[in-house]
Formats: C-alpha cells, sequence, structure tokens
C-alpha cells in the first residue's frame, strides 16, 4: 500500500515554538495564569497609519489580482528601501513580494538547491531553515557558533564547512534565536570565502532595524559585486512594523534568480494580498523615529531581562544585540528533578517549568542549541518580571 502522505512532508519536524505557544494558550483560556516567553511576535499593534492605508485600498476597489512579484509601486519603494537603508541598488524586476519572509526563504531554496546539494547553517539556527532544506532536497550542514563568541561563526568556520557539494550559506543578522548582529568587518571576511567558493547567501535581514548597543547590521549583499551577484536579501514587515500577520515578505535578488522565483510564485500563490501590499507600502514610509520608539521598548525589557537572569543561580544569558530574544543556558540543571521528574534536556526543561510554574519558553534543542532554552521578550516588563520570578522559584525548588 502506497504512503499517504510524502516522503518529503513527511520528514519535516513540527514546530517546537507553535507547539509551546499552543499549549500556553490552551492553558491561558482555561483560566490559567501563564506568562509565554514563546513566538517572536512584537506585542504592538500595526501604526494607525498603515491600518488607514489597508481601509483606504478596501475603499478604492483594490482586491484584484496583482502582478505575480508583487505591485509595482511597492517593488520600486522596495529599491528605494535597500538603496538607502542597505547600499543596495535593485532594479524592480529584482524584487519579488511573497506571503511573509518564510515564504520568501522557501523561494530561494527551491529555486537554487538541487538534490544534495549542501546548504551551511550556523547553530543556533531559527528552527525553519533545516526544515526547508530538506524539503527542497537540500542537506543541512552545521556551523556550531560558541557562546563565548555570542553565538557568532567565522570566516576560518566557514571554510572549515564548505565541501564540494556545498551550494549555499544561510546568514541570519541580527539573528533569531540569539540576537546576534555581525560586524562589518565580520560580514567581509565571510563574503570573501564566499566569493572564493562561488557559493550563494541567503541573508535573511527581517530583524535588520531592531539592535542595541549601538551596533548596526550590515548587509552581506553590499560587500563586492561579486558578493551581490551570489545573494538573495531577504526582508519583510512582520518584526520591525509589527505586521505579523499581515504577511508580507520581499526580496532582492539577482535577475536571472528572481525571474525563477516569480515563475514558480506564479504558479504557488499567484500573488501576495493586495490589500497588505497597498499596507506596506505604507509602512515603508514610517519615520525611523517612529520605529525607533518601538526599539527603545524593547531594549528596556532586554536589559530588564537580562539583569532578573543575572540574578538567578543555575542559568546564564548570552546578551543579544538584536531581535528579540534571549538565549538562556540551563545545561548546568541538567540532571536535578522537580517534585520527582528529572531535567534531563531542554524539552524536558521546558515542558516541567510550563506545568510546574505556567511560564512557557521554547526548547534549545529546536534551533540546536540543547542547553538553552529562547526566550523573547516581546512581551511587557511586568510579564517579563513574573515570569522570571516563577523562573527563579522553579530553578531553586529542583533538587
Amino acid at each position: 500500500m502506497r504512503n499517504r502522505i510524502s516522503a518529503r512532508i513527511s520528514a519535516i519536524a513540527p514546530s517546537l515554538t507553535l507547539a509551546i505557544s499552543a499549549k500556553a494558550k490552551a492553558m491561558k483560556e482555561a483560566g490559567e495564569s501563564v506568562v509565554s516567553f514563546g513566538v517572536g511576535e512584537p506585542d504592538f499593534n500595526t501604526a494607525e497609519h498603515i491600518i488607514d492605508a489597508a481601509k483606504t485600498a478596501l475603499d478604492n476597489g483594490h482586491t484584484k489580482y496583482t502582478p505575480s512579484s508583487g505591485l509595482l509601486a511597492l517593488r520600486k519603494a522596495i529599491c528605494e528601501k535597500f538603496q538607502k537603508d542597505n547600499g543596495l541598488t535593485y532594479k524592480p524586476s529584482q524584487i519579488i513580494v511573497s506571503n511573509g519572509a518564510k515564504h520568501s526563504i522557501f523561494n530561494v531554496c527551491y529555486a537554487l538547491i538541487e538534490d544534495g546539494d549542501e546548504v551551511i547553517i550556523p547553530a543556533p539556527y531559527w528552527l525553519t531553515y533545516p526544515e526547508v532544506v530538506r524539503v527542497c532536497g537540500g542537506v543541512p550542514k552545521y556551523i556550531e557558533c560558541a557562546k563565548e563568541n555570542k553565538f557568532k561563526f567565522t570566516a576560518e568556520d566557514l571554510k572549515k564547512a564548505i565541501t564540494p557539494k556545498t551550494k549555499m550559506l544561510i546568514f541570519n543578522s541580527p539573528s533569531n534565536p540569539t540576537g546576534a548582529v555581525y560586524t562589518e568587518q565580520e560580514v567581509r571576511e565571510i563574503a570573501k570565502v564566499c566569493v572564493e567558493h562561488n557559493i550563494f547567501v541567503l541573508s535573511d535581514e527581517i530583524y535588520e532595524k531592531l539592535c542595541y548597543n549601538g551596533v548596526k547590521p550590515f548587509s552581506i549583499a553590499a560587500c563586492s559585486k561579486e558578493m551581490y551577484d551570489l545573494t538573495i536579501t531577504v526582508n519583510g514587515v512582520s518584526k520591525s512594523y509589527a505586521m505579523t500577520g499581515w504577511r508580507i515578505g520581499y526580496l532582492g535578488a539577482p535577475e536571472d534568480v528572481a525571474k525563477a522565483m516569480d515563475s514558480f510564485q506564479s504558479h504557488t500563490t499567484s500573488n501576495a494580498c493586495s490589500i497588505a501590499q497597498y499596507a506596506t507600502l505604507e509602512a515603508l514610509n514610517t519615520p525611523q523615529s517612529e520605529i525607533d520608539k518601538m526599539v527603545d521598548v524593547f531594549d528596556n525589557r532586554r536589559k530588564k531581562l537580562l539583569e532578573l537572569i543575572d540574578g538567578i543561580e543555575g542559568v546564564q544569558a548570552v546578551e543579544p544585540d538584536g531581535a528579540f530574544y534571549v538565549m538562556m543556558v540551563v545545561s548546568d540543571v541538567y540532571g536535578k528533578s522537580y517534585n520527582g521528574k528529572k531535567i534531563v534536556d531542554s524539552v524536558s526543561f521546558a515542558d516541567t517549568l510550563l506545568e510546574a510554574e505556567k511560564v512557557a519558553t521554547v526548547p534549545g534543542v529546536s534551533f540546536g542549541a540543547s542547553d538553552c532554552v529562547r526566550l523573547s521578550y516581546a512581551l511587557s516588563e511586568q510579564e517579563i518580571e513574573e515570569g522570571l520570578k516563577r523562573i527563579k522559584r522553579f530553578i531553586d525548588a529542583l533538587a
């Protein structure tokens, strides 16, 4: 009898992030007091001027198909954004607007990866990267990034990971889940290796506007003409503009790669939501000062979270310079027990913590970091204080 589900889909691991969040949500709906450090989603509402732009688009009847690659006006605006923020020159024909940055990432992998191609993924990594690579027939190969270097890999680490089968590097700065941000010098050194070995780079820059400590991200495509021709730069509006549910991502790519992805997308989703595209056109006009207000709030929460973790014996935090996550190292408590239940890994830590103290975290094993759990600080300072109070109580109760 044939399998009902294809092998490529059966090989996908369910998202532990969404599983933990669903469990926490169910507990909340049952009336329990849950503090969730789970899903990475800004807790701000989308700005009124963006919502108004969507309403106007509806009133004006902009409810029809758009070009598969996105509205021309939006693609022009994205070109302007890339030039202004990243020093990258793209034509509208090199821009593809998709249903979220995740969709853009899938399009890139599907367009470039052949069966058996190796894709280098620095670990810890966003849990979707390896699953997309596998679905597209590729083989994930990991670079273990040291906590001592803020979870960043080096050009030398990259050289050691390259084989004759290497096709692409997935590069995420600022990073989910670590908040790591690479300096311009670090990016340039990595770019030299990629050019030398003719390796494509999928540069996921979705968190670019969420940086702290005076750190600035640098786009790898801006390193040289050779690197530009090997890079697909992915971005979107979910994180910087609190538009996660609007599902708009976009990318800039070499002309031939963009053309291939446009052709593919025309047969899969046709186009991204027309109304969300008009809202995104308005979002890209948002003054940086408005985004900075959100960044300042995140920064205060980041500092509070780090301060509170520092006060808990048995766990440590690796300070992030970007995004809105902290990787909390919990491996020192492995082998201890809570009410007879032994903590042996990040999954049992997260499960037991949720059951005992109603605090949701994401097991680090999801990100290739088995000694950590991820905490998002996209929640209020009051919730952060309450959540860390409960985590301390939980840690103190382990025996």
